[in-house]
């Protein structure tokens, strides 16, 4: 039962920390988005729990924007990189975002350690199309302008079956994963004309947009798809 209570606490301390995101990247009044309190006692754990949770787009706003981050908001963010790091037996996706966070940390501060070591893509060479895009979803957060990173690269020779995958979860109102298969679009070239992605990013917004983690997704496609500043 309490681990229970604790899942459905860190959910939403998520989805709190997703909506500032959210607002921050719609040119909201949302100047601070990662918790600035303390980081001691349970309140404090679930606080960099979530941030662990959302990974780099914790900072994302800052990182389109080209704005420092606040040092507070800095000091919790990298306290979370050290509080979490990945197993030896982590899933390939939670290394990467464990890779994606230590990056995001050493771009905001050069004083920080570097990333670890690339974790590769060797688990998705191969893949089938829906297997890319479920796992492309995940790692949202790597797609960002100016990335150069080993999925990045995957990605940018396999458009068609993430515009693909993009079409399919749409179809399956699979919406958090739509909205990470379309950020992606907006990054990668060679993308068919016919997927239509901004209506569908439109559609995607106006259906599951009620979700903080797919408005962040759909946010953050259209500030790096038009280029805008906070």
């Amino acid at each position: 039962m309490e681990q229970s209570g604790t899942s459905t606490r860190l959910q939403a301390a998520v989805q709190d920390l997703a909506s500032g995101v959210v607002s921050a990247l719609r040119g909201g009044d949302h100047a601070h988005v990662v918790p600035r309190a303390g980081t001691d006692g349970e309140a404090g754990d679930l606080a960099l729990a979530a941030v662990r949770v959302l990974g780099a787009d914790a900072l994302l706003p800052g990182l389109l924007s080209h704005t420092p981050p606040d040092p507070a908001e800095l000091a919790v963010f990298r306290k979370a990189v050290e509080a979490y790091p990945p197993r030896a037996d982590a899933a390939p996706t939670v290394r990467w975002s464990h890779w994606a966070m230590a990056r995001t940390l050493r771009q905001a501060d050069p004083s920080a350690a570097g990333a670890p070591d690339d974790p590769g893509t060797t688990w998705l060479d191969g893949a089938t199309w829906q297997v890319l895009t479920h796992q492309l979803a995940v790692l949202a957060p790597l797609a960002v302008p100016g990335d150069d990173c080993a999925v990045s690269r995957l990605a940018e020779h396999r458009p068609v079956d993430v515009a693909r995958g993009f079409v399919r979860a749409v179809r399956r109102r699979d919406w958090r994963q739509a909205a990470g298969a379309g950020r992606w679009l907006t990054l990668l070239p060679g993308v068919p004309d016919t997927v239509g992605l901004d209506s569908g990013l439109d559609f995607v917004e106006l259906m599951g947009g009620q979700d903080p983690l797919v408005a962040l997704q759909v946010q953050a496609a259209r500030r790096m798809r038009t280029g805008a500043r906070v």
